[in-house]
């Protein structure tokens, strides 16, 4: 028996056995079959995408692009981006012609964050503040959250499932089992553009204060355990 769709804004009501039943028939689907099929089981408005604009997000965004172009893109805006990151999102949403919305912790308290430093003193609450609560005001109008985590970056997301219940929304990581070359081969092969610092040897790229080169996660929070913002855990 399909699964109903949910309304708009109403309170996700997935059952473990739904998920259950949604990773089964998920986890036997392609990438590009995986995106398509969610259009097919969830009303578009009921969906909400995020993209940090970063390494390889056009990996991701051509795929959206192509089964749904009327998805919005959420983009947060923590003021402390790489200039090169902000070229990279203004390219990709002309390439694919994606709505990108931004959006930003509030005025006082990021001007808190840039004064205090915070990002040398507690990481952890500098993304808080410019990062998790400004989706958390957005999140809860969503059913459904479709994020490009793949396995292989970092010890805590080799323990996900491509469907999450997490707080109040149902998570949707459809790269999940993407592995890295499987990534770079369909990179190479539709000729996607990389973020510009990846040739400069950053491989995951998040704030100017908290990233430098390095493999994979490895640069960063440079010389901090931490290995996630908190929008994911």
């Amino acid at each position: 028996m399909p699964l109903q769709k949910l309304k708009t804004n109403e309170a996700p009501k997935f059952s473990v056995r739904e998920i259950k039943k949604l990773n089964r028939k998920y986890q036997q689907l392609s990438v590009r079959d995986r995106i398509t099929k969610l259009y097919q089981d969830f009303n578009l408005n009921d969906i909400m995408l995020t993209s940090s604009f970063a390494a390889t997000s056009a990996f991701l965004l051509k795929h959206i692009s192509d089964a749904a172009v009327q998805q919005k893109v959420y983009f947060i805006d923590t003021g402390y981006h790489f200039e090169e990151t902000l070229a990279y999102k203004a390219q990709l949403s002309e390439q694919y012609q994606l709505e990108v919305i931004s959006i930003s912790a509030l005025k006082e308290e990021h001007e808190f964050t840039t004064n205090d430093q915070t990002w040398l003193k507690n990481p952890d609450f500098c993304c808080s503040i410019n990062k998790v609560n400004p989706l958390d005001r957005v999140k809860k109008n969503y059913n459904i959250w479709i994020s490009g985590l793949m396995k292989w970056q970092s010890d805590h997301r080799k323990t996900l499932d491509i469907f999450e219940l997490r707080g109040d929304i149902l998570k949707f990581y459809p790269l999940l089992d993407v592995t890295k070359q499987e990534r770079d081969e369909y990179i190479s092969k539709h000729n996607l553009p990389f973020h510009p610092l990846v040739s400069k040897g950053y491989h995951s790229i998040g704030c100017k204060h908290c990233t430098v080169p390095g493999d994979d996660r490895s640069g960063r929070w440079n010389n901090n355990p931490k290995t996630e913002c908190g929008l994911h855990l």
